[in-house]
């Protein structure tokens, strides 16, 4: 049941990647919305679930919220050193953009996507009704995690051959989490902390990158707009799930 239910997940992603990829001549509306829907989920979703899992303290501060700040400033000093590394091999960056970010950005989607997975099957082993809310969220989500899987690698200067790789990759990879519950589970506190940090890289990609982009020389009134749009449909879908 649970790898059935995980190929609603599937199909969500390939169909936010594709939605991401028709609207190429309103690129930055893709972008605002794009940004949106990564701070909506790591606010409203991944770190509200990484603090309930990881409910451990270090030095009185929460271990999800240390990894959070460390995924932030991990995903700042991966994107300057490939910018570094490219600059002394003498190659050009895309626009401003490293491609090597972008796929990097786009793996983490992929494992974020497969953790999707292994959260669907272990709620089904918890119950049915249990197993549905949590597959109903993660479909929802999945929407905007291909979107964002195929922005991401596409805003950094990547070929559009190797978007649709990451997108099929990421779409994947919930169904193959959700079948690799059969054979094992993921201690909570792992998954909880895993889940911090991935939100504060997701954080630092949309406030850096996505967002500064999605407003370079475009009027900011529609942007802003998408971006609005973009966390509250990730609120209104947390509000149904729960």
């Amino acid at each position: 049941m649970a790898v059935f239910v995980a190929l609603g997940a599937f199909l969500m992603t390939l169909a936010g990647g594709w939605t991401a990829q028709r609207v190429t001549d309103r690129r930055h509306l893709v972008l605002g919305l794009a940004g949106g829907l990564m701070l909506g989920v790591v606010g409203l979703d991944l770190l509200p679930e990484a603090l309930r899992a990881a409910d451990t303290e270090v030095h009185g501060v929460p271990a999800a919220l240390l990894l959070f700040v460390a995924g932030f400033l991990v995903a700042h000093l991966v994107e300057r050193l490939l910018a570094a590394r490219q600059a002394a091999h003498g190659a050009g960056e895309h626009d401003g953009r490293t491609p090597e970010v972008g796929l990097t950005a786009a793996a983490a989607m992929v494992g974020h996507s497969a953790m999707d997975g292994v959260a669907i099957g272990a709620a089904f082993q918890v119950g049915h009704g249990m197993g549905l809310a949590v597959a109903l969220a993660v479909i929802a989500h999945d929407f905007a995690d291909g979107f964002n899987t195929f922005t991401l690698t596409t805003v950094y200067g990547n070929a559009r051959r190797r978007a649709v790789a990451m997108l099929v990759a990421d779409a994947v990879a919930p169904v193959a989490g959700a079948a690799s519950t059969l054979l094992f589970t993921i201690p909570e506190p792992l998954l909880g902390g895993y889940l911090g940090f991935f939100g504060g890289a997701l954080l630092y990609l949309a406030a850096a990158e996505i967002l500064p982009e999605a407003h370079h020389e475009h009027p900011a009134r529609p942007t802003l707009l998408c971006t609005v749009a973009g966390a509250a449909f990730i609120w209104l879908v947390v509000g149904i799930a729960e």
